[in-house]
Order: structure tokens, then sequence, then C-alpha cells
């Protein structure tokens, strides 16, 4: 009997002491991914070269709009190729009113959270209307 209740502790040990562990290694990998992403977001980061604007023609082709120094240029961007179209003129581009931001999760979760109650209580009241 006593081995039992041993046997049943240590396995509640081990479940704690592998789910500390998961946790930690989530956690650290987290942290990793976002170190490496804000340390490639500042390398890549550049005073000369910005893109402006970008539009897919096909499933392997896109025509961007770019700004490297004081010139904008339109290029063609391929699968193996890049062509310049043409170069713009700062009144030619329009620009995007002000930068969006990213949409957080949190907002989805409560806008899917209210879609399942809101769907929840119609077929409530469709439920009572066939009574």
């Amino acid at each position: 009997m006593l081995l039992a209740v041993a046997s049943k502790i240590d396995s509640v040990v081990q479940f704690f002491t592998v789910l500390i562990i998961f946790v930690f290694v989530l956690s650290i990998t987290w942290l990793t991914a976002r170190y490496i992403a804000g340390f490639q977001k500042g390398k890549m980061r550049g005073n000369n070269f910005e893109m402006i604007d970008s539009f897919r023609i096909s499933q392997n082709q896109v025509v961007q709009i770019l700004r490297i120094g004081q010139r904008y240029v339109a290029v063609a961007v391929g699968k193996d190729n890049v062509t310049l179209l043409s170069e713009l003129s700062e009144e030619e581009i329009i620009f995007s009113e002000g930068v969006t931001e990213p949409v957080q999760f949190d907002e989805i979760w409560k806008k899917a959270k209210g879609l399942v109650q809101k769907s929840d209580m119609k077929a409530a009241d469709e439920h009572e209307e066939e009574r």
C-alpha cells in the first residue's frame, strides 16, 4: 500500500518537473526568437533603402516601389531577376495615411468570443421561439 502511494507521488512530481522544464524551454525559445528578430530588424534597417509599396502580379512576380537615397524607382521582382521599370518623382507616389498598427491577439480573441456568444444567444432565442 505504501509503495502505491509513493509511486503516485513520484508520478505527480515527475509530471510537474517535466511541466516546469517544458515551460522553461518554451520561454528560452521565445526570448531567443525575439532577440534574433530584433537583431535582424536592426541590421536590415538602413537610411538609404526603403520599400514604399508592393503589388503581387503573380505567384512569382511582384512590382515594388523603392526609395533609394532621394530617388524613387519601380522595379519588377521575379523568381530569378529584378528589372527596373521606371524612375518616379515624389509627386507621383501616393503615401498611405499613417502607419497601421499591427493587430493584437487580444483584440482578435475578444471579437471571436463576442461572435460565439452572439451566435449562442441567437440559437437560444430561436429555440425558445420554436416552443
